[in-house]
């Protein structure tokens, strides 16, 4: 049973950062505290690598240095997001139990040396990472100081997927919890295929490397497993501080492109205010989007409560292929579209660049330059505007339009075998999310299976793994009014990876009016073209509408003639069916199609760039505030009238905001 939950409270927009004090001799640390207040920070993570600082030596504890710099942060206002510090084993862990070490899928171990060295399914870990634990909680529990605990740190990011034999043991435990009889698991994964079949529980493996393509069920389970794993984790540090102080609880989440290993939907139940990490991916076309789409999907996790952004960058990181710094005004751009779109507090990894380690290249609020730089001018500039926005904190964004979401559905799309590997499960889901976010349309991202009544317009994108409950929850909503966008690869399997027969799309197809009888994905570069011009990509169907209107349909190819784009009357809604990924202009176009019949609009009219402008909409008890972010290289009018919090200038009628440019107005009237 989830514990109820503790209240996290701060007063307006929190401002902060993790900091590194053990990086530095204490002479900086008043020099960085008095930079602190200087940039308006108030809230700071510390001990989130203290393991090896804390305890030397096991059972040998020394809290000099953290009483120290706890002590002063408490004394200069700045309140403290204390980590739990075990994050990284220290080496004397390592050392002694080297079979705590992670395994990869190939059987060869991850050594020490970087960070996450352990398995997750280690009784040896579990216990030495729960005894400090104890000592941390029992001496910091009730510190004035701590406003926040934070446990480990972005767990999973490199050892999610363990298969060591405990890893094993504890796979075949949780499976025997889940299905009961080993019929039941050989009827789940489907056995039969390949001479799989298992006739004792202690023949089954993690799903390891094989010459040839894995049991996909199997891969499936050991990802809700391997998931699971890591929340039992969480769940056991956080039963232990629960029982020596009396402060909210979370970890930071990792809601972005290149991480899929945890269903986040199971974790945020169990954390008192959800906290995530977003860095920008410049490996995509375009990370603004991206950044909108995991705000939007953080917000989802939160249930539509303020949430902590805890970490993000002022500039490059250090860990893609290419690093790229912010331009002027980015950092500010970057972190108030976080604050639009739900967050009530930004943070920064890190407080001071490393100037040794492996990070030493990643940014910082106070970069190796120093404060005569861009960067600290920025971020000082920053924290001025997050204290001016203090009132808009505890206000939440409301959307007309939903997106359903599965982390599970995008572990079944990333298989071995798949009808092609240029699909991935993001791909649908991103486009169209960026359809929406250039036509100023808020969106909410929900679970499988959530109520959708409070929404007119549903997206569906790549369903590809859906039980016939959380399908019949989406049709049922359509038949009673709601308009639906389902797209390809949608109700191909079940929740057991079991093809949904009789025509894919299965549960949906009733729904959606369309038999898809084949599969005709197309090269990389292809381009197809649609009866109503739309040029297109990545995927075709052979198939037929039943009882739908074809929009459009392929022309040539592989699945000439056969429907691209369709809508159904379903009871009293329509549900619309694409079966292809259109081009940018093609998908706004379709979509303003969609809102339109829909009944959704912007939150407010504008004259420019909308593609290029955040437009999201905050509402509070006695204000709604309209975020109005310019990305672009143009100004563009808002229509609003109240008081532009950035500026504190009167706005009647209309704003006009300058290129990279950001207003934040509060509306008068309440909108």
């Amino acid at each position: 049973m989830t514990p109820p939950a503790r209240r996290f409270t701060h007063d307006g927009i929190a401002f902060g950062c993790d900091y590194n004090p053990e990086q530095w001799e204490p002479a900086v640390w008043d020099e960085d505290i008095a930079l602190m207040r200087e940039a308006g920070v108030d809230l700071v993570a510390v001990n989130i690598f203290g393991w090896s600082h804390i305890e030397p030596r096991r059972g040998e504890y020394d809290f000099a240095r953290l009483d120290d710099i706890i002590a002063r942060l408490h004394a200069a206002g700045i309140r403290v997001n204390l980590g739990t510090g075990t994050a990284s084993t220290p080496a004397w862990l390592t050392t002694a139990h080297p079979e705590i070490l992670p395994m990869a899928e190939d059987g060869t171990r991850r050594f020490p040396g970087g960070r996450q060295a352990f398995c997750p399914s280690s009784p040896v870990y579990r216990e030495a990472a729960l005894a400090l634990v104890a000592q941390v909680a029992h001496r910091y529990g009730a510190h004035p100081a701590v406003t926040l605990w934070h446990v480990s740190n972005e767990l999973g990011c490199h050892n999610a997927l363990c298969y060591c034999d405990e890893s094993a043991a504890a796979f075949r435990t949780w499976l025997r919890e889940r299905y009961s009889s080993i019929d039941a698991l050989n009827t789940a994964w489907g056995t039969s295929f390949w001479s799989q079949t298992y006739r004792e529980w202690h023949e089954i493996l993690p799903p390891r490397a094989t010459l040839s393509l894995r049991n996909p069920g199997q891969m499936l389970d050991f990802h809700r497993f391997s998931s699971d794993q890591l929340l039992a984790h969480y769940r056991a540090e956080a039963d232990v501080i629960r029982g020596l102080s009396d402060r909210p609880i979370t970890t930071n989440f990792m809601v972005t492109t290149h991480i899929e290993n945890l269903d986040y939907w199971s974790w945020a139940p169990d954390m008192d205010v959800i906290a995530n990490d977003h860095y920008l991916d410049h490996r995509l076309g375009d990370p603004t989007a991206e950044l909108a789409f995991n705000a939007d999907l953080t917000r989802g996790l939160s249930g539509g409560a303020p949430w902590l952004l805890m970490e993000h960058s002022t500039g490059a990181v250090n860990w893609q292929p290419l690093n790229l710094p912010k331009s002027p005004g980015e950092l500010t751009r970057n972190s108030l579209t976080h604050v639009a779109r739900g967050a009530d507090g930004v943070c920064f990894f890190q407080w001071r660049a490393s100037v040794q380690g492996s990070e030493k290249f990643h940014s910082a609020m106070l970069p190796h330059a120093g404060t005569d730089s861009a960067v600290w001018r920025e971020v000082v500039e920053l924290g001025g505007i997050v204290d001016r926005l203090g009132e808009v904190a505890g206000s939440r964004v409301q959307a007309d339009v939903a997106m359903v979401f599965s982390w599970e559905a995008w572990w079944a799309t990333h298989t071995d075998a798949r009808p092609s590997q240029a699909i991935g499960y993001l791909d649908q889901a991103h486009a169209l999310h960026s359809a929406l976010h250039d036509l100023g349309i808020t969106v909410d991202m929900v679970a499988p299976g959530s109520d959708l009544s409070g929404y007119r317009l549903v997206i569906v994108p790549g369903l590809h793994l859906v039980s016939a409950a959380d399908a019949a929850v989406i049709t049922d909503w359509v038949a009673a009014g709601g308009t639906a966008l389902i797209t390809f690869y949608s109700g191909t399997v079940d929740e057991q990876d079991r093809v949904w027969t009789g025509g894919y799309t299965g549960p949906f197809r009733d729904a959606i009016g369309v038999r898809v009888e084949e599969f005709a994905p197309v090269a990389p570069g292809t381009v197809l073209t649609l009866s109503d011009g739309t040029n297109a990509s990545l995927w075709s169907e052979r198939g037929r509408a039943t009882t739908a209107q074809v929009r459009a349909a392929f022309v040539g190819g592989a699945a000439d003639g056969a429907p691209a784009i369709t809508r159904n009357a379903w009871g009293e809604g329509a549900a619309w069916y694409l079966a292809t990924l259109p081009d940018a202009e093609g998908r706004r176009r379709l979509i303003g199609e969609l809102i339109a019949e829909a009944g959704v609009s912007a939150p407010a009219r504008v004259e420019g760039d909308l593609a290029a402008l955040e437009l999201v909409r905050r509402h509070g008890a006695d204000h709604s505030y309209l975020f109005a972010i310019n990305h672009g290289a143009q100004p563009a009018r808002v229509d609003a009238t109240g008081t532009d919090l950035i500026t504190g200038s009167a706005v009647a009628e209309a704003i006009t905001v300058p290129a990279g440019a950001v207003r934040v107005i509060r509306e008068e009237p309440i909108a």
